[in-house]
């Protein structure tokens, strides 16, 4: 039972020594993010029309 008492005191000093990003950090980043996944979705949607076509094309 010390040892788990131990584990979460050292956790709680190691999240004390943690650098947290800032409020305008994490929003950059989910930006980022977002835009990044909806880029990717337009692409791979756009790949999926093109060959799904070409199927049809190729096979009645």
């Amino acid at each position: 039972m010390n040892g788990l008492v131990q584990y979460f005191k050292d956790a709680r000093a190691e999240l004390g020594r943690v650098t947290w990003p800032s409020r305008e950090q994490v929003v950059e980043g989910t930006q980022a993010v977002l835009v990044f996944v909806v880029a990717l979705t337009v692409v791979i949607f756009l790949y999926d029309y093109l060959f799904g076509h070409a199927v049809k094309l190729v096979l009645p």
